[in-house]
């Protein structure tokens, strides 16, 4: 028994991190879990409003049953788990180390701990507070360092420095190297090359856009939203009223009922108008300053009514390029570092899963930026064009693109329609962006019904681009049938890029 304890303690001393964010991350599923399950009620509520005022609501009536259905909140959940909650749980696992082995478990060293810790509870909570996020900030600290203080290895037990370096110098020159590289173009390639190229890898690029909306919608800012509504209190002006309302209509804000919960109410006081949220009055303007700049106004407006701008902007993006690898590099190691156990001894499984874990690292890093196709020359595009290589094919659409070229001057095109691969037809249709002839807008249309919705969304995002109002009536027939969500998304963008604007009784 006494063989037992001392080994489960010397286990300790690789696996605990590895337990600590464990415990992090699963206290967060359960907070972003009932938080996007709310956000998806508030949601499908707001729907039900705009629809029984005659508009059409975005996701649409075959797609709001799924807004109360607990596995898109499950699954939707996922997406804060993997950002906040591996943020934060590494910055506290990071607290507990710390305190315990620069700072010898001093009581005195938790007061400033504590009070960053409140600084960061008063950033998010600085314009109203919000229940949900508070717990991210108070729940997973609290159960990631209790669990850290606990399971940390006695001191006596560390090995040599040169030893302890093993672990943390994979993982800090992997930092720097992806960090140099981080970039939109390798997230594109990353999508390109290792999801959209295999079956698994497609199945995990569906998963991210059949759910990602749903946690998206938690904290988008008024003008990030689709759908918005509004609503008219003692407008004396039936004239301006009017002017008003279709004013808002351009900018998203769709008039509802008086009596409704809605994001924007106007009340008219005096010679001022007041524009609240929530019941709380956002900013003050008059009917003259309105109608000169009312983009700005509303813009003013959804940045002073944002309840989620620290949230959003600086703790969800750093967890993302920083918490979020660092975990999945723990846990990578920490499956190697098993594996490797069964064959050998502890520090030479410490040696080879660290190695590991970096040669995966920067492996990866070479696939996705040597991957990535550079812009071709434009005399060299006809022979891409029709190259065998899916690489030349692809390089050639995407300069295409980039120098809004037509692309019916490269008649090869039409073969690529029907091409097997999803990344292929995915740049075709964002080629087809700046064509002007009558077969390639047809050609557009025939992708609005590609079996894959990644490349359905970019015949959106094209119809959009070509700017043909002549499209309106195909989108609006698909975007009304859609069972995807992200599809009705890019749908709806387009229409609003077209110059069409909801009316009721849709």
């Amino acid at each position: 028994m006494a063989k037992t304890r001392a080994s489960h303690k010397m286990n300790n001393k690789w696996f605990y991190p590895f337990l600590a964010l464990l415990f992090g991350l699963l206290t967060a599923q359960a907070i972003s879990t009932v938080q996007v399950y709310l956000s998806n009620g508030e949601l499908y509520r707001t729907l039900v409003i705009v629809k029984e005022a005659g508009y059409l609501p975005i996701p649409n009536e075959r797609t709001m049953p799924h807004l109360q259905q607990f596995g898109p909140a499950l699954f939707g959940g996922l997406f804060f788990t993997l950002t906040v909650g591996a943020g934060l749980s590494l910055i506290t696992l990071s607290a507990a180390w710390s305190w315990d082995r620069v700072f010898g478990r001093k009581r005195i060293v938790i007061i400033p701990y504590s009070l960053l810790w409140l600084g960061f509870l008063v950033a998010v909570n600085y314009r109203s507070f919000s229940p949900m996020v508070t717990l991210y900030f108070v729940l997973i600290p609290l159960v990631v360092f209790g669990a850290a203080s606990k399971w940390l290895p006695p001191r006596k037990e560390m090995e040599p420095w040169f030893i302890r370096s093993i672990h943390t110098t994979p993982l800090l020159l992997l930092a720097v190297l992806w960090t140099l590289q981080s970039d939109s173009q390798l997230y594109i390639n990353l999508r390109d090359t290792l999801l959209l190229s295999n079956p698994v890898g497609i199945k995990v690029n569906d998963f991210y856009y059949d759910y990602t909306l749903y946690p998206a919608e938690v904290f988008k800012t008024l003008n990030q939203k689709m759908i918005k509504t509004s609503a008219f209190k003692r407008l004396q002006d039936e004239k301006f009223a009017m002017i008003l309302e279709n004013q808002l209509n351009r900018q998203g804000f769709l008039k509802v009922g008086r009596d409704k919960v809605v994001d924007l109410m106007i009340m008219e006081q005096g010679d001022a108008l007041i524009f609240m949220n929530r019941g709380k009055t956002i900013i003050r303007t008059t009917q003259a300053d309105f109608l000169s700049d009312s983009g700005a106004i509303l813009e003013d407006f959804s940045k002073k009514s944002d309840r989620y701008a620290f949230f959003r902007q600086q703790i969800t993006p750093w967890s993302l390029r920083i918490g979020f690898p660092t975990t999945l590099y723990v846990f990578l190691y920490t499956l190697l570092r098993l594996i490797l156990g069964l064959f050998s001894s502890s520090r030479t499984s410490s040696i080879g899963a660290s190695s590991l874990c970096f040669v995966a690292g920067t492996g990866l890093l070479l696939i996705f930026s040597l991957g990535g196709v550079q812009t071709l020359q434009e005399a060299d595009l006809k022979e891409a064009m029709q190259s065998e290589r899916l690489g030349d094919r692809v390089a050639a659409l995407k300069t295409i693109e980039q120098k809004k070229l037509e692309i019916h001057e490269f008649q090869v095109y039409r073969e690529l329609l029907k091409s097997p691969h999803i990344v292929e037809r995915y740049w075709l249709a964002r080629a087809l962006s700046f064509g002007k002839r009558p077969d390639t807008y047809m050609d557009l249309i025939t992708l609005l019904d590609d079996p894959h919705p990644n490349v359905r969304n970019m015949a959106f995002y094209a119809l959009g681009q070509r700017g043909e109002t002549r499209s309106i009536d195909d989108i609006l027939t698909r975007i009304k049938t859609s069972t995807d969500w992200y599809t009705q998304w890019y749908a709806y963008h387009a229409l609003r890029s077209l110059g069409w604007k909801q009316n009721r009784s849709m």
